[in-house]
């Protein structure tokens, strides 16, 4: 099957044709004529990190909306800064030859001053993290009642962060008729129990297995009780994340192997944005060999 098969419109296969797509992957396959289908129910979707699962809301959410009207017309939920920004990225990358088309990211970590610029001109797709999203409304920024689609993208990680409250106090602000889109690597119960009180007759998508790791990534890991410097001894050009189970592990262990001279620093949620950022940077461009994190500061 090809982009066009998928019977998206003109513009947006101009756009992602530049940028080298040239046959959809499989959530993108399966979810894209669903979407552009006559069902209108909502959708549960599980994918792993890394199967194309934002082209994959993204494409039909670009081809429903219209950029003619200023409105936000689709909300995308988000669990970082990150995946924020890599989110509203690749959508103004789809959306390069779509008139009028605007989207806007809205995040912690930044000032919200110049978000509020951004939103004079209201974009048809808001994608945000939790928190800053609650801020906007209760400032009276944000106004969600206008919205057609309402996208949980990696839900899973969401609620592993705590944000089941204000998931819930941000749907209470969207419309009952939304169609609601639900992307998660995995199917906890917390997220059945969130399809099955606010989804209206969910349709079911599964790539690959459930709770599975993706088959694009290698996966080595270690149990590592107390050896952890031997392993890295024996892998003296190791690059690679040492996860740990509470912010303190992660402050001792990184301590410990920073003082005794490995190319080490923590990752965890009581770092401030800029130093989680400044860590993250250092680790992806190799000048560190070691994060030790907590599963939910590395994702």
């Amino acid at each position: 099957m090809t982009f066009q098969e998928l019977g998206l419109k003109e513009e947006i296969l101009k756009g992602i044709e530049e940028l080298g797509f040239v046959e959809p992957m499989p959530i993108q396959e399966k979810v894209t004529p669903f979407l552009l289908g006559e069902d209108t129910s909502d959708l549960v979707a599980l994918a792993q990190t890394g199967t194309g699962k934002t082209a994959g809301f993204g494409l039909p959410l670009l081809h429903l909306i219209d950029s003619s009207v200023n409105t936000i017309q689709a909300l995308v939920l988000s669990p970082t800064r990150e995946l924020c920004i890599q989110i509203a990225n690749d959508l103004k990358n789809y959306s390069k030859y779509v008139k009028g088309f605007k989207v806007v990211p809205v995040y912690g970590g930044e000032s919200i001053i110049k978000q509020y610029k951004q939103l004079d001109v209201t974009p048809q797709i808001l994608v945000a993290t939790p928190g800053r999203l609650i801020d906007l409304i209760e400032r009276g920024k944000v106004n969600l009642s206008t919205i057609k689609y309402l996208v949980l993208d990696e839900a899973d990680e969401m609620l592993n962060m705590g944000f089941q409250d204000d998931i819930e106090r941000i749907l209470e602000e969207t419309p009952e008729e939304r169609r609601t889109l639900l992307f998660s690597a995995t199917m906890p119960n917390e997220i059945a129990n969130i399809a099955k009180k606010y989804m209206k007759n969910s349709v079911e998508i599964a790539i690959g297995r459930k709770n599975s790791g993706s088959d694009n990534v290698r996966h080595i890991y270690y149990m590592v009780p107390a050896k952890l410097k031997r392993v890295v001894d024996i892998n003296p050009d190791i690059y690679g994340i040492i996860f740990c189970r509470t912010r303190q592990e992660t402050k001792d262990i990184a301590d410990k192997l920073m003082q005794d001279g490995y190319n080490a620093d923590a990752l965890h949620g009581d770092l401030s944005q800029v130093q989680r950022d400044t860590v993250m940077q250092k680790f992806r461009i190799k000048n560190l060999q070691l994060l030790v994190a907590t599963d939910v500061a590395a994702r």
